[in-house]
């Protein structure tokens, strides 16, 4: 497994000052020799090295120097200021003065109509930007009467079986006025036409709404594992939302390359980082070997990372994304386009860190995570629900959640400086060992043929999952503390979940039986053939506007005419197949 070099520590590439020498001899010895170090999250002091001095490590293990100074630092180091390029310091140079980041809290659970006063009830408190859940089998590309579904309908999410669900989920909800992100992938492409034909219906103009969908396909073969298709056609079709919406939707984001689910399942902070990054540098190379002109749809590119526990390396990693994705898009791709070069990105707490013991607890890691993003510069921030270890947040976890964005925003004054650490010797030093081990991983991925053959061989997924071995075993060791959980554990009343039971599937079960005996089927056949024809065939460069073999339109017309989701999917899978993992090693 990969860790990041940790320069910092590697004593030839320091030269301490007089004045560090000094204090090193006189103040820092005599102090040890009377109160040696203590491990951090480890009273039993097993956290010790070889030689028995107390090792400290940040969360994805890397080592921590006890004093960080200008010899840390190399002469030449980025003196850029916000607003400019590479844009470590932010993409920004007012920061948050102009604007605060979108609180954007992620909800959806059992039927649209229920997911449609929970949004109401957020916006009216104060949020900003909503986020939509969709449920497994949604997620998968099933139908909720489907019997793959059973015991999945509502759970994890909202059910959307057809347009008819998605007009009333934005029921009453202006999307020429509000900004939506999706969290969708496999079938990404046939909720977006769903969302595009609602805003449609409502008169709105799709070159005014904006918002952004998942869309992430390569880190569900890395991490999160809600595929269908084969990573290949898979990847056509996210080439055609970024093609259509390049042409039709310029406000939109056509995807939001993800990291968030890479770090929920285990990985470092460098890995999902670099992991990240390099998914990215894979989209674009798909799209420019489609013909598209980078500068036509990278501005509308963004990403999504994760915000964990470990304070300074979650922002060091915010700070180094923005450097290195700059780098990519300048010396790699050669963009123009100064927007082409801005590395946006939403934030979400860390599902992962949550516990469903004393979950109260968990206000506090939201919290601290949250403040985290907001130093790093994110442009928008969903914070955890405190019970979402049990459950589905309750209506009062979300309302908390997202008063501790408000509370950052209006009350701790970390809004009113763009990029407050920018000069820490600390910071700067773990950004730049962020940057450097980035580009090492790039290394391997290219001299593996690129990431989509990386993960047909396993590359990244077996990182992950030694990295996640790691700090499990951290953890039970008690190299590391959680809080409640394996230090300061006590007995405690249970917590009030939110519970979905079966009667939102045989909801959704008793409206898609009245569709279907409503709708034209004739009209749903005719456009499902018609999705099956152009998926057939292999998309070229468009001379002018978006290839014939673009299924973006044809998916529009099957949603137009009340298709299911499954029913879609279910098409594309005739002619692009499933998906099987291969074990690894």
């Amino acid at each position: 497994m990969e860790r990041m070099t940790d320069n910092s520590n590697n004593e030839r590439d320091r030269c301490p000052s007089q004045q560090e020498q000094r204090w090193d001899e006189q103040i820092l010895h005599p102090t040890l020799d009377k109160s040696p170090e203590r491990p951090i999250g480890a009273a039993t002091g097993v956290n010790l090295d070889a030689s028995g001095q107390a090792r400290f490590t940040t969360i994805s293990g890397v080592p921590i120097r006890r004093l960080y100074t200008e010899a840390d630092l190399p002469e030449d180091l980025d003196q850029s200021l916000p607003g400019e390029p590479p844009y470590t310091r932010g993409i920004h140079s007012s920061g948050y003065r102009g604007k605060l980041w979108t609180m954007r809290q992620f909800s959806g659970f059992a039927s649209p109509e229920e997911t449609n006063l929970r949004y109401k009830y957020l916006l009216a408190n104060g949020g900003s930007g909503l986020s939509v859940a969709f449920d497994l089998p949604t997620l998968m590309g099933c139908d909720s009467d489907d019997p793959e579904s059973e015991g999945e309908v509502g759970k994890c999410g909202v059910a959307i079986d057809s347009l008819e669900d998605m007009e009333t989920l934005y029921s009453g909800i202006d999307l020429e006025q509000i900004t939506t992100s999706m969290t969708i992938n496999s079938p990404a492409s046939i909720i977006w036409a769903m969302y595009l034909v609602v805003a449609e219906r409502q008169g709105a103009d799709w070159g005014r709404i904006s918002g952004t969908l998942q869309n992430d396909i390569l880190k569900e073969y890395i991490a999160q594992k809600e595929y269908i298709y084969p990573p290949a056609p898979s990847m056509r079709l996210v080439v055609d939302t970024l093609e259509f919406g390049a042409r039709f939707t310029p406000r939109f984001n056509p995807i939001s390359i993800s990291g968030y689910h890479i770090r929920e399942a285990g990985s470092t902070a460098l890995q999902e980082l670099a992991f990240t990054l390099y998914d990215g540098v894979e989209y674009v190379e798909w799209a420019l070997r489609r013909g598209l002109n980078v500068d036509d749809f990278a501005p509308r590119l963004s990403f999504f990372f994760n915000s964990h526990n470990d304070f300074f390396e979650e922002i060091a990693k915010f700070r180094a994304a923005r450097k290195v994705w700059y780098r990519l898009m300048t010396e790699r791709f050669a963009a123009k386009n100064p927007r082409s070069h801005w590395m946006r990105f939403h934030t979400q707490t860390a599902g992962v860190s949550l516990t469903a013991q004393q979950p109260k607890n968990n206000i506090a890691r939201v919290a601290l995570q949250a403040l985290a993003a907001v130093l790093g510069g994110t442009q928008s921030l969903h914070t955890d629900g405190f019970d979402e270890a049990l459950a589905l947040p309750t209506e009062d976890a979300a309302r908390i959640a997202l008063r501790t964005q408000q509370i950052l925003a209006h009350e701790s004054g970390v809004a009113a400086v763009a990029d407050p650490l920018g000069g820490s010797w600390f910071v700067e030093r773990m950004t730049l060992d962020m940057e450097h081990g980035a580009f090492e991983y790039f290394k391997k991925l290219d001299n593996l043929g690129g990431m989509v053959k990386a993960i047909e061989q396993g590359y990244p997924q077996k990182e992950i999952a030694e990295a996640s071995y790691a700090y499990q075993r951290s953890v039970e060791t008690k190299e590391k503390t959680i809080v409640g959980v394996n230090e300061y554990a006590t007995d405690e009343q249970p917590q009030k979940i939110l519970y979905i039971d079966e009667s939102v599937r045989e909801a959704q079960t008793k409206k898609l039986r009245k569709l279907r005996a409503e709708r034209s089927n004739d009209a749903v056949q005719s456009t499902l053939s018609a999705l099956c024809r152009a998926a057939e065939h292999e998309p070229q460069a468009a001379d002018n506007g978006i290839c014939s073999a673009n299924t973006m339109p044809y998916l529009l017309d099957c949603v137009r005419a009340y298709a299911t989701v499954g029913e879609i999917a279910g098409t594309l899978k005739q002619v692009m197949g499933e998906y099987r993992e291969v074990s690894i090693a």
